[in-house]
């Protein structure tokens, strides 16, 4: 078992860190940090295999590394993979948990591909750029957050 991690780095930490870098790689590359877009390089890559910002292919992979490294290595209930639904799984049986993923998964992909970027490219970096289309976005998708949350609290009795 490693211990290499703190439980929790603090938000006063993390959130200057991540707007530093923000700001540092749109000063280098002129391009915004953002998952969709590392994904859309990433397929890119392997459909056409040419004019694909490589960096972001890496970024893509390191997500998927980095999360596959802290949850079998790394964490302090011992290696394996989690799906990070407990609390929904609580609430609900698995045959009902799945369809809820994938329909969810769905429409957040198609709301990405909509919206021309996804929550982390728009609300870090579309709204440090000043971007009303960003801050529209940005807006939207917390105020759906919010509302969702408030109904799932309602219809679970509190459970989630």
């Amino acid at each position: 078992m490693l211990d290499l991690l703190p439980h929790r780095i603090p938000w006063f930490v993390v959130g200057p860190g991540l707007g530093l870098l923000i700001v540092a790689l749109f000063a280098i590359t002129n391009q915004p940090l953002g998952a969709s877009g590392a994904n859309i390089q990433t397929s890119g890559l392997l459909r056409r295999g040419r004019d694909v910002a490589v960096w972001r292919v890496w970024y893509f992979a390191g997500m998927i590394g980095g999360g596959l490294l802290v949850t079998r290595v790394l964490t302090a209930d011992g290696p394996g993979i989690r799906s990070g639904y407990d609390s929904l799984r609580d609430a609900f049986p698995l045959w009902a948990v799945v369809p809820l993923v994938f329909g969810g998964a769905t429409i957040l992909g198609y709301g990405a591909g909509l919206a021309g970027g996804c929550t982390s490219g728009h609300g870090l970096c579309g709204t440090a750029q000043r971007s009303p289309a960003s801050a529209t976005v940005t807006l939207t998708f917390l105020s759906t957050a919010i509302a969702t949350t408030f109904a799932l609290h309602v219809v679970t009795g509190g459970s989630l």
